[in-house]
């Protein structure tokens, strides 16, 4: 499924933080979306779960715009992982993620067998499948991230969008879902911190400055050390991964611009 936004903007409060935004993934694409804090990153996500209605411009997905299609048409499409993550489930860790299954079922309806093995295999995928019996609540803040990732994918979207899904992860979780993301098959935006993550995962980048998207492109195309200085206020090379050849960001922590 193809995501083109074309000129968004959202307002909160009545002041517009996402400005004229036009940005694509195409089809089975990973796109980040980089930046630094207070960039609009999270409002344009919000846009595309959902939970925000853009004051101006269109989402379309293969197409069609996605706030004039029925709420569980595109709740079967798109499935998110934001930043707000609820943290009092009074509910074991399986219960969890089998709420990816709702919009496929009828209110009240049991889960059937093809419900149980989608959220088995989610959970299998995110490394929680020893868990399933835990409560939601016990789990430390990388196990609860793994959990509402494994909802997501239990939902079997066409569309991830995941807002800081590193956050709370230590290296090795980390490095397992970014291998992950380029697993699964499902058209994906992501907004990450980390740009050497984003580099290493994503097929494209969009980085946004003050609600505006200032560059987009092929993430070793973007990510110049003028464009990194300019943007988030960093000294940085851009070299080659000695383990992967790929590019890595080496960033001067010592200087002072």
């Amino acid at each position: 499924m193809r995501i083109a936004i074309d000129d968004l903007s959202v307002e909160l409060s009545g002041r517009e933080v996402v400005s004229g935004v036009n940005l694509l993934v195409e089809a089975g694409e990973i796109a980040g979306v980089v930046g630094p804090n207070g960039s609009g990153k999270s409002t344009m996500l919000r846009t595309v779960y959902r939970h925000l209605r853009p004051a101006a411009g269109r989402i379309l997905l293969d197409g069609q715009d996605l706030w004039r299609q029925r709420p569980e048409v595109t709740a079967r499409a798109v499935a998110a992982l934001p930043q707000e993550r609820g943290t009092d489930f009074e509910l074991v860790v399986r219960e969890v993620v089998a709420m990816g299954r709702t919009p496929y079922k009828r209110a009240f309806a049991r889960d059937d067998r093809h419900d149980e093995n989608v959220i088995e295999e989610a959970l299998r995928r995110v490394g929680m499948a020893g868990l399933a019996d835990r409560r939601f609540a016990t789990l430390s803040g990388g196990e609860r991230q793994r959990v509402l990732l494994a909802r997501a994918l239990a939902q079997e979207p066409q569309v991830l969008v995941l807002d800081e899904p590193t956050n709370h992860l230590d290296v090795r979780h980390q490095i397992e879902l970014l291998a992950l993301l380029r697993e699964q098959r499902a058209t994906t935006l992501v907004a990450l911190h980390d740009l050497n993550a984003a580099v290493a995962v994503c097929d494209r980048l969009h980085v946004m400055k003050a609600g505006h998207i200032v560059a987009s492109g092929p993430p070793d195309q973007v990510l110049t050390p003028s464009l990194l200085e300019e943007v988030f206020g960093v000294r940085a090379t851009v070299t080659a991964h000695p383990l992967t050849g790929g590019a890595l960001i080496a960033f001067d922590y010592g200087a002072g611009l």
